[in-house]
């Protein structure tokens, strides 16, 4: 039975190469041994199909009007070849003619060590990457080869299926990585990363991504450097860039003009790892190729959205970093404003990724401005529980003692288009909480005219029908409906139809970095934020993160390991909803 393909598995594709010169060159995307693939390049001169016999036949499609919906429904599912078919379709014939080459800046850091150098041996061991690249750790640091290795291997882990041949396959991945010692703002350090990019590349095409895994601060500096003294001189140039992307609107337009001085809007990645998480990945797939879903994505019978997102931990060490934003910032703004654009937006021309880019503009840019009272703010206290001593967020010897930045946020926007006018879209985010969740509620209007309303008493919250995507952790889609208790009475309760992806799929969900990776190699840029998104979501916070500023609101504060702000509550019963993450039945 056909399944669709864990991304764990690399999509074969022929387009124009990504990875050599010529435009009809067959070129490896991902080399996908599952039965069903999304199809994303959509841009080629031609589409090489397999054929049910292995055959290979290049197919020039008529010009044609479709409906969006139409061609999304095409588009979303394509049935895959065989497995011989699989492998003929992934062959280069250009393949050696070109590398990739990948600089970690950055890559004593944190994030370097625990997730790119993992998600990059990952990728490796699936054999997604093109038979030639090469890695290299750019840092500030004095460090030889060897002991980026040694740095590395202590990260690294065979967690996929395969796990046959583990240090082996270790042993090949550290010896494609190498480091270099060198200052951010140094162009003569660059070149000479230049010099020894170029002795591995070895007279082949030479496609490079730099991956900025550095502060904001030095963003540009790094930009700089590597655009005039290490970029590609046959091949592509692509910088990856980490968030925060600025502080507000004025911050932001700054950074986006000073990267694109030494960059174009193409060449620059900008990541949201949210965007790569299994679940947001599927909300397409889920809406527009089930026909019981989209026929009730509207105002008509969605009562409210919300977006969820909590950790069971406070700074931990990171409050002078987070001082400087708070939650806001740090996840509302992106993260949770990126997965309300992709749950709302319309149904695109096709799965290109500047159609769905232009969807995600087009409902960011429909959003009604946020008010404060609209908005609660908390921030957390220390608490005693299990007689463990919880530190608040101001025992942070980092964070100022007398710091008003929120630990806590909850707010509701609205949509102001056809689709959506009148339904709230609650958002919360915290640290420190009960739980560590994140996920999208759906909640369902009530059945007009119930005739089992005597069954639920007064509370009709208790019968409405509520779609849960949990996106971490134990990834799940279930639906809240009412049923029938089995015996001769008539009793009803609330039962869950539920997909849980670890009971359902054998197949470890990949880290949403080995995803994004992947895609910023081939050049795939749907999951990606594009400036004017950039833009949009910084004019709809901007106003009320100024506001909560210049007033110096305190924020609620709430004991560590707590639901948060009583606050929260009231905010969600102006709109008569109430959380759905904090029932018995969650």
């Amino acid at each position: 039975m056909p399944t669709l393909s864990s991304s764990t598995h690399c999509r074969s594709y022929c387009s124009s190469s990504n990875y050599g010169h010529h435009p009809t060159a067959l070129s490896p995307k991902r080399f996908v041994p599952s039965k069903v693939f999304l199809q994303l390049d959509r841009k080629s001169w031609s589409n090489v199909v397999c054929m049910q016999d292995g055959a290979l036949s290049a197919i020039v499609a008529p010009i044609e009007s479709k409906s969006p919906s139409k061609k999304m429904t095409e588009e979303v599912l394509s049935v895959a070849p065989p497995e011989e078919c699989t492998e003929a379709a992934g062959f280069d014939v250009n393949k050696d003619d070109s590398t990739v080459s990948i600089t970690v800046v950055g890559a004593s850091g944190d994030l370097a060590k625990k997730k790119i150098f993992p998600a990059l041996f990952a990728l490796f061991y699936e054999g997604c990457l093109p038979e030639h690249f090469t890695i290299f750790g750019y840092a500030r640091s004095k460090m030889t080869d060897a002991e980026l290795r040694n740095m590395v291997s202590r990260t690294l882990t065979c967690r996929i299926d395969q796990r046959e041949n583990c240090s082996e396959k270790m042993d090949q991945f550290l010896n494609r990585c190498f480091y270099h010692s060198g200052q951010y703002d140094s162009q003569d350090n660059f070149a000479e990363l230049d010099k020894k990019l170029k002795e591995h590349e070895g007279g082949r095409v030479s496609n490079r991504l730099f991956y900025l895994s550095i502060p904001p601060n030095i963003f540009v500096d790094a930009v700089k450097c590597a655009s005039l003294s290490s970029s590609s001189t046959n091949g592509w140039t692509r910088v990856i860039v980490e968030k925060p992307f600025g502080r507000d609107s004025e911050s932001s337009a700054a950074l986006t003009k000073s990267l694109k001085q030494y960059l174009g809007e193409d060449q620059i990645f900008r990541i949201d790892h949210y965007l790569g998480k299994e679940l947001v990945e599927n909300l397409s797939v889920l809406r527009f190729s089930n026909l019981i879903f989209e026929p009730l994505w509207n105002r008509q019978y969605i009562r409210s959205v919300q977006l969820i997102f909590s950790e069971d931990f406070g700074t931990e060490g990171r409050g002078g970093y987070f001082d400087n934003y708070g939650i806001i910032r740090d996840i509302m703004q992106n993260h949770l404003l990126q997965i309300l654009a992709l749950f709302a937006m319309e149904t695109p021309v096709s799965l290109d990724a500047e159609d769905i880019r232009n969807e995600k503009v087009k409902v960011l840019r429909s959003m009604r401005p946020i008010q404060l009272d609209d908005v609660v703010i908390g921030q957390y206290k220390s608490h005693t529980r299990g007689g463990v001593l919880y530190p608040g967020y101001t025992d942070d010897k980092t964070v100022p003692q007398n710091s008003l930045t929120p630990t806590f946020a909850a707010a509701t926007l609205f949509i102001d288009n056809a689709r959506w006018d009148g339904v709230p879209f609650l958002m919360k985010a915290g640290k420190a909480l009960h739980n560590k969740r994140a996920e999208i509620r759906v909640q369902f209007r009530h059945v007009p005219g119930n005739l089992y309303n005597r069954s639920f008493g007064t509370d009709l919250d208790q019968a409405t029908n509520e779609l849960v995507i949990r996106v971490q952790p134990d990834e799940a889609i279930y639906l809240k409906i009412n049923n029938k208790v089995p015996g001769l009475g008539m009793r009803l309760d609330r039962s869950n139809l539920n997909l849980l992806y670890a009971a359902r799929y054998s197949k470890e969900i990949p880290d949403a970095y080995e995803r994004l990776l992947l895609d910023a190699i081939e050049g795939e840029r749907r999951l990606f934020i594009r400036s004017d998104e950039l833009d949009a979501a910084w004019s709809l916070f901007t106003p009320v993160l100024k506001e909560l500023e210049e007033k110096k609101i305190i924020p609620e504060y709430y004991p560590y390991g707590s639901r948060g702000p009583v606050g929260a509550h009231y905010l969600a019963a102006r709109y008569k909803v109430r959380w759905g993450d904090l029932g018995l039945e969650q």
